[in-house]
C-alpha cells in the first residue's frame, strides 16, 4: 500500500508543476499584453475619455485620431524613414552576417577563431560609449543627418550577434551536403545559396527579429545623428505629439499603435521560423 501511495504521489507531482507553469505563463502573458491592449483601446478615445473612462471599451468606428495622425502630422514620413532604415539595416545584417558566419563555420583556417572572437568582441562593447568618435567619423564621411548614418551604425551593431547565430547553426550542418554539391559541379557561391541558405532560414529569422525590434524602437541614435525633421524616424518623431503644456493623448496612442503594428506583424510572420530556430539545438 505504501509503494502504491508513493507511486501515486509521484505521478501527481509533475501534473502540479505543469499546472503551476501554465498559470505563470498565462499571468506573464496577461502582464505583457495588458499595456498593448490599453494602448490600442485608447487610440479610439479622446483625451477626456481616456482620463474619465480609462478601462471602458471605445467606439471603434471613431477613427478621428488615426485620421489626424496620418493627415495632419508628419507621421507617414516618420513611418517611411523607419521602414527604410530598419529594412536596409536588417538586410545588410543578414547578408553580411550570413556570409561571414558561413566562412567562419564551413572553411577551416587558422584565423577563423580570431575572426569569430573579433566579431564577438562587438557584443561586449556598447557602441553608445563611442558616440562622440562615431559622430565625428560620420561627420567627416558626410553621412551625418542622413538615413545612411543610422543604417551604417545599426549594421555595425547587429553584425556580431548575426555572425554568432549563423556560425553556430551552420556548424551543425553535415559536410556531406557540400561534398555532394561539389561532386555535382556546384561552385562555392552556389553551394551557399542553394544548399545552405534554405536550411538556415530559422537562424536568419532569429537574427532578423533580434535586430529589427531594437532598430525600429531606437531613439538614441536618431536623436544624435538626425536634425532634419523630414529624416526623423518614428520614435523621434512621436515626441512631437507631446506639447509643452498640453498633449493630445488620443493622437499619441494612435501614433504608438501605428508604430507598433509593423514589428508585431513581422514577428507573427516569422514566429514559426523563430521557434524552429530556437528549438533546433534542443532537437539535435
Amino acid at each position: 500500500m505504501t509503494a502504491i501511495a508513493s507511486d501515486t504521489s509521484a505521478a501527481r507531482r509533475p501534473i502540479s508543476f505543469a499546472f503551476l507553469a501554465q498559470v505563470i505563463l498565462i499571468a506573464n502573458s496577461f502582464i505583457m499584453l495588458y499595456p498593448v491592449v490599453v494602448m490600442v483601446l485608447s487610440a479610439f478615445k479622446t483625451t477626456g475619455e481616456i482620463f474619465e473612462h480609462p478601462f471602458a471599451l471605445p467606439d471603434f468606428t471613431q477613427v478621428q485620431n488615426f485620421a489626424k495622425v496620418l493627415g495632419e502630422t508628419a507621421m507617414p514620413t516618420y513611418f517611411i524613414n523607419s521602414l527604410l532604415v530598419t529594412g536596409m539595416s536588417v538586410l545588410l545584417i543578414l547578408v553580411l552576417g550570413t556570409m561571414a558566419g558561413y566562412a567562419v563555420a564551413r572553411y577551416e583556417s587558422r584565423t577563423n577563431t580570431f575572426i569569430l572572437l573579433f566579431f564577438l568582441a562587438g557584443l561586449m562593447l556598447p557602441l553608445k560609449l563611442a558616440v562622440i568618435p562615431l559622430f565625428i567619423l560620420l561627420r567627416d564621411l558626410g553621412l551625418l543627418d542622413s538615413r545612411w548614418s543610422l543604417i551604417v551604425t545599426y549594421t555595425a551593431i547587429g553584425l556580431p550577434s548575426a555572425v554568432f547565430i549563423m556560425a553556430g547553426f551552420l556548424r551543425t550542418l553535415p559536410s556531406e551536403l557540400e561534398d555532394a554539391a561539389r561532386i555535382d559541379g556546384a561552385s562555392e557561391p552556389r553551394i551557399m545559396w542553394s544548399v545552405m541558405l534554405p536550411l538556415a532560414r530559422p537562424p536568419m529569422a532569429i537574427a532578423a527579429i533580434q535586430n529589427a525590434v531594437p532598430i525600429w524602437n531606437d531613439f538614441f541614435f536618431p536623436l544624435v545623428f538626425i536634425q532634419t525633421d523630414s529624416r526623423k524616424t518614428l520614435p523621434q518623431g512621436l515626441t512631437s505629439f507631446m506639447g509643452e503644456y498640453t498633449t493630445d493623448w488620443g493622437m499619441l496612442f494612435a501614433g504608438l499603435t501605428i508604430a507598433a503594428a509593423p514589428i508585431t506583424l513581422l514577428y507573427i510572420a516569422l514566429s514559426r521560423q523563430f521557434i524552429q530556430g530556437m528549438t533546433a539545438g534542443a532537437v539535435k
